[in-house]
C-alpha cells in the first residue's frame, strides 16, 4: 500500500505493546544528527494514516506559521505515494478515509492545542525545546481512548522536560516505547554527512558525541549563546545583508555567513563553509551564498593577501575588519544582545551556536570569562559581519563629553 521506506530501527512505530506489556500510550525517539528521526516519523504517520481513519497532529513549540511546521517534510513524503489518496491544503492535509493532519505550536497557540482533544495521535517534533508548560498542556488534552503522544528531538541536557519525561531518574511513563537511534541504524545515511562525522570524531570529540551520538551537551552553564532559535523564513527583498568571512588555517574551514538585522533580531540566511579551501576556490565557495558579490563583506585581516585576492576576482566589496583590543568579547557581546534566528540550512552556524562556550577550571568545572578558541569560525564571521553595526552602535551611545560639546 505505502512505497515509503523506514529504518528497522524505527519498526518500533508499528508495535501493538509498549516496553511494560501494556497498550502503547507514549512513542519516543532520541538520537543525534542524520538518525532520519523525524523523516521516519513523518512516513510512519502517513501509512498509520493510510490504514485506517486518524486525526494526528503535529505539534513544535513554537510555529508562526505553516512554514515553521513540519508540513512540507510530510508533503516531500506525499510524493512517494501513489497519486490522490492525500490532499495537502495551506494549512493541512486530508486522506480520502478521512484521516486529517493539522499543524500547531504547543506555545505560540495554546488555544488550538486544548481543541485538539479529539486526537488519535500527537507528534512532537524537536521535542527538546517543547516546555514543561506546553507537556502539561498538551498529555491532559490528548485522552482519547487509544491516543497516543510521539515524541523525537536531539539530546540537550538532562534537565530538559522531554529527557525528564521519558529519561529521567524514575524510568519512562506507563505505555511508553523509547528507542535512542543514531546515524548508524540508519541505512539511508548519506555519504555527505558521512564526512563532516568523521571530520568532527577526528578534531573535536564533545561536538561529536553530542552532534552525531546523542550525548548530552557537557558544561551547558558554560554555553555562550543560549538566545537563539533555528526557524525556516523568508529573507524580504528590502533587506540590508551583512555578510562576514572567516579564513581556513591548515585543517580549518573558510567560512562566509550572509545575515540581517531586524529590530532586535538578527537573521542568518545562509553560510558557505569548506575545510581545505584553496585561495583560487574561494570565489566558487562564495558564490553560494546569493549575491555576494554585491554585498560589502567584512572579513578576518590575518590575511590581507586573501582578502586583496578576492578583491581582484569577482567581491570588490570585501574588506578588512578592524577588531582591536577587546573585539572578541565586544562581538559576542552584541550578538548576545539579539534573538537569533538561524535558516535550518545553515547547519554548521547551528553546530557552532550549540557548542561555543566558555572555558571552565579544570579543577573546580567552574565557568572562567574566557572564551574557548574552538567551535568558532561561523560566530568569528558573524561578528565580523555585525561589526559595522556594532561600531555604530557603540558610537551613538558613546558619552557626551558636555565641556567639549559647549554645554557647560
Amino acid at each position: 500500500m505505502s512505497s515509503l521506506k523506514l529504518p528497522e530501527a524505527f519498526q518500533f512505530l508499528f508495535d501493538e505493546k509498549a516496553e511494560d506489556g501494556g497498550p502503547v500510550r507514549y512513542r519516543a525517539a532520541y538520537g543525534g544528527r542524520g538518525s532520519a528521526k523525524s523523516h521516519s516519523f513523518a512516513a510512519a504517520l502517513l501509512i498509520k494514516a493510510m490504514q485506517e481513519p486518524l486525526r494526528i497532529g503535529c505539534f513544535r513549540e513554537i510555529q508562526k506559521s505553516i512554514r515553521d511546521s513540519v508540513k512540507r517534510l510530510l508533503d516531500d513524503k506525499i510524493r512517494e505515494l501513489p497519486k490522490g489518496f492525500y490532499e495537502s491544503t495551506d494549512t493541512e492535509i486530508r486522506g480520502i478515509n478521512g484521516s486529517l493532519f493539522i499543524f500547531n505550536g504547543l506555545r505560540t497557540n495554546p488555544d488550538a492545542v486544548k481543541s485538539t482533544e479529539g486526537l488519535d495521535i500527537a507528534a512532537v517534533f524537536e521535542a527538546n525545546k517543547v516546555s514543561q508548560r506546553s507537556w502539561d498542556l498538551l498529555i491532559p488534552t490528548v485522552r482519547k481512548p487509544g491516543s497516543e503522544i510521539w515524541a523525537e528531538w536531539n539530546p540537550e541536557s538532562p534537565d530538559d522536560p522531554v529527557d525528564k519525561l521519558f529519561r529521567g531518574p524514575h524510568g519512562s511513563p506507563p505505555g511508553a516505547i523509547v528507542r535512542k537511534v543514531n546515524w548508524d541504524l540508519n541505512p539511508f545515511f548519506p555519504e555527505v554527512l558521512k564526512k563532516e562525522l568523521e571530520w568532527d570524531r577526528k578534531r573535536d570529540s564533545d561536538k561529536y558525541l553530542h552532534i552525531w551520538e546523542g550525548e548530552y551537551q557537557t558544561h551547558s552553564e558554560a554555553r555562550v549563546f543560549k538566545n537563539w532559535v533555528v526557524e525556516e523564513f523568508e529573507s524580504p527583498k528590502t533587506a540590508t545583508y551583512r555578510l562576514g568571512a572567516d579564513w581556513g588555517f591548515s585543517v580549518d574551514p573558510s567560512v562566509l555567513v550572509r545575515c540581517y538585522i531586524d529590530g532586535k533580531r538578527l537573521y542568518v540566511d545562509y553560510e558557505a563553509y569548506l575545510v581545505g579551501c584553496e585561495i583560487d576556490n574561494l570565489p566558487n565557495l562564495f558564490d553560494r551564498v546569493p549575491d555576494s558579490r554585491k554585498w560589502f563583506i567584512t572579513a578576518d585581516s590575518a590575511r590581507p593577501e586573501t582578502i586583496d585576492y578576492l578583491q581582484r576576482h569577482g567581491f570588490p566589496k570585501i574588506n578588512p575588519a578592524i577588531k582591536g583590543p577587546k573585539s572578541l568579547e565586544e562581538g559576542v557581546a552584541f550578538l548576545q544582545t539579539f534573538d537569533i534566528v538561524v535558516h535550518p540550512r545553515c547547519r554548521h552556524v547551528i553546530d557552532e551556536l550549540t557548542l561555543y562556550r566558555y572555558k571552565t577550571d579544570e579543577l573546580t568545572g567552574k565557568v572562567l570569562p574566557i572564551l574557548e578558541d574552538k567551535n568558532n569560525h561561523c560566530i568569528d564571521s558573524l561578528r565580523y559581519a555585525c561589526e559595522g553595526a556594532r561600531l555604530a552602535t557603540a558610537q551613538a551611545w558613546k558619552p557626551i563629553n558636555y565641556q567639549n560639546a559647549g554645554i557647560v
